[in-house]
């Protein structure tokens, strides 16, 4: 009994390292667009989202009895295989940090424990049609949904305003879709908080269900759900630098009407399913709508090489989580050293990610280089083409250098009669014979 406790307060420590990296990898989702706008200064950004993250963790738990009670089967379930699964999703989301790509936390989890649970008690131990219907399925819908929605708001926008053309309007209406981006960043991160925030209880409680500490089905107690709320909202605060200047300015260019009608797009689609227990990807909603907002802008291009990257993650990530949960589920199986090995394993891959960080690291000054110098991929170049951006804005990533250049005439010109006679050009002499 006292080995059963000792596991379960490893397991609920490691459930919220997890739950604090994935508050500092998602906090891109619902700040970088503002950041990248200058609605908000970068600190007091991740402070709010912060605070909202937290508030937003006690607003339901529907999600969290999703994965406590609906993914895996609970019935003969061990503890360590929750711990093995905590390993791989806590270690690919390391990993993508380190490279700056926002992946999907929430599938991180979801990989892991499928990996876990398959290698303790085999594929019948996972629930296929809560995979599909509540993982795969939103896992595609989601960006799609969300990247159609601000694509369409986004191209509304600024039909609203095409007529403005005077400076001070101009600037007045920024400032309001700034005002806006404030508002509706502060709905995502409401909606990361019922969202995210919940995956983490739900994976405690699973926890606690196998411990015998919970009947199973029982939603997740007040402390948890505190616990979780704190967890996440500090990895907020902490700042994701790297996969913020991805979201921001990797990405796209984006103006504070993209900005708005991104976030309000992706807090939309979040809350949405957030409601009917759906536990999407909070990371693909607003990536998906980022990518909208950035072709919705007459002239706005998608950095497609950078978005090729994120997609490849998004592919791994289940696997990937999966291999690992399933390769530390068997190392837990083999007693107290395994457990013991686990452990050891895990900090000695989040240190050794963290020193490579510190090669380059990224803090909130950075945030506006990324890819900012990269010349623009065949894709870009191919839409900003056929796209021309409005008067005397250039296209992004393409040189604005030689458009006034002429091109030369091939033949030499024959002036007609009448204009030789209004030439200033003096009359050359006839030649010597």
């Amino acid at each position: 009994m006292e080995h059963i406790t000792l596991l379960l307060a490893i397991v609920v420590a490691t459930a919220l390292v997890f739950d604090f990296t994935n508050g500092f990898h998602d906090t891109a989702n619902a700040m970088a667009t503002t950041i990248s706008t200058g609605a908000l200064k970068p600190k007091t950004a991740v402070a709010m989202s912060a605070t909202l993250n937290l508030v937003g963790a006690f607003l339901s738990v529907e999600v969290a009895k999703t994965i406590s009670g609906g993914i895996v089967d609970e019935d003969g379930l061990r503890t360590e295989v929750i711990f093995a699964a905590l390993v791989g999703a806590i270690l690919w989301n390391l990993v993508t940090w380190l490279v700056g790509l926002p992946s999907s936390s929430s599938h991180a989890l979801f990989g892991g424990l499928i990996g876990a649970a398959v290698m303790s008690a085999g594929w019948s131990s996972v629930d296929g049609g809560t995979v599909v219907t509540k993982i795969l399925l939103p896992a595609v819908a989601a960006p799609l949904v969300a990247g159609a929605a601000s694509m369409l708001a986004t191209k509304l926008s600024y039909r609203v305003n095409r007529n403005v053309t005077d400076e001070a309007q101009l600037k007045s209406t920024a400032k309001g879709y700034r005002a806006g981006q404030i508002a509706s960043a502060g709905l995502v991160s409401l909606a990361h908080g019922t969202n995210d925030a919940q995956k983490t209880m739900g994976i405690i409680t699973l926890a606690l269900v196998t411990g015998g500490v919970l009947s199973p089905g029982s939603n997740p107690p007040v402390w948890v759900i505190f616990s979780a709320g704190l967890a996440i909202a500090l990895g907020t605060y902490f700042g994701g630098w790297r996969i913020i200047r991805t979201m921001g300015s990797g990405l796209t260019d984006l103006q504070p009407q993209q900005g708005f009608a991104a976030q309000t797009s992706a807090a939309t689609v979040i809350l949405a399913s957030s409601h009917l227990g759906f536990s999407l990807s909070t990371t693909q909603s607003c990536s998906g709508a980022v990518m909208g907002a950035g072709l919705g802008r007459k002239g706005g291009t998608v950095r497609w090489s950078t978005a090729t990257r994120m997609f490849v993650a998004w592919g791994l990530t289940l696997p990937a989580a999966g291999l690992v949960g399933a390769g530390a589920e068997f190392l837990t199986r083999q007693g107290t050293w395994g457990i013991v090995l686990v452990a050891a394993l895990l900090v000695a891959g989040s240190g050794a990610i963290w020193l490579l960080s510190r090669r380059k690291p990224v803090d909130h000054h950075d945030i506006a280089e990324a890819d900012a110098d990269a010349p623009a991929d065949v894709v870009t170049a191919a839409v900003a083409a056929v796209s021309p951006p409005p008067a005397g804005v250039p296209a992004a990533g393409l040189p604005v250098t030689g458009l006034t250049a002429t091109i030369p005439s091939p033949l030499p010109a024959t002036p007609a009669a009448p204009a030789a006679a209004t030439t200033t050009e003096p009359a050359r002499p006839p030649a010597a014979v």
